[in-house]
């Protein structure tokens, strides 16, 4: 993949393999070249029956740093909110925080991690599943 300049788009997974049933999470990012500010929404989808297995982030943000030095390495940081439901008979809905860190070459492909709503789930492969 080449260099991209100016506003691109990129798709990852970042998911745990060898962990059957383990959530896998789907970015889809706005990114920024030259500011390195990212924007975008995120999916976690885990094998569990309706109404759970999908949790749905409208809107994250973050930004990219470079190491600098040999290889540059990417590194992204993403931050967001989503709404979680109680279940009944309780009644009400509140904010949940959602994070990631990513290391990731050029070619957005790496290792990362993330969590949400008390999940930390680490050692993940970044996989960039962009089509272009």
């Amino acid at each position: 993949m080449t260099e991209s300049v100016g506003f691109y788009q990129v798709k990852l997974q970042v998911q745990h393999a060898g962990f059957a049933g383990a959530p896998v999470l789907h970015l889809d990012l706005g990114v920024n070249a030259v500011t390195g500010q990212v924007a975008g929404s995120a999916q976690i989808t885990q094998a569990l029956p309706p109404p759970y297995g999908t949790t749905m982030i409208p809107y994250i943000t973050g930004a990219i740093l470079h190491t600098g030095f040999g290889q540059d390495t990417l590194l992204v940081h993403l931050t967001g909110q989503y709404v979680v439901s109680v279940p009944p008979p309780a009644i009400g809905s509140y904010l949940a925080h959602f994070s990631a860190a990513l290391a990731v070459t050029k070619d957005w492909n790496g290792k990362g991690s993330f969590d949400y709503g008390g999940h930390v789930i680490t050692d993940c492969t970044v996989k960039n599943v962009s089509t272009s």
